[in-house]
């Protein structure tokens, strides 16, 4: 099972393709639920340099940061081999 571990959200880098697919309605829907519940599942990030890179989880990491949080709950997963 992997660890869950808190991340501060700065620390975080988004890739630009990952950025294009956010959509801004989804992610106040997001925010309002985990005001109201909490995160219920971690995103996932890889160990770049000096920093995580964001593997999935755009819209949750958005609403957390729309919610003035500082961090967030994260899972670290390898990266992909091509």
């Amino acid at each position: 099972m992997m660890k869950t571990v808190i991340i501060e959200t700065d620390k975080i880098y988004v890739p630009s393709k990952t950025r294009k697919g956010l959509d801004v309605a989804r992610v106040d829907a997001l925010a309002e639920d985990i005001l109201e519940n909490g995160q219920k599942s971690p995103i996932q990030v890889r160990i770049g340099q000096d920093r995580y890179v964001l593997i999935e989880g755009l819209h949750r990491l958005e609403a957390v940061k729309a919610l003035g949080e500082k961090s967030i709950d994260a899972v670290i997963v390898q990266a992909r081999r091509h």
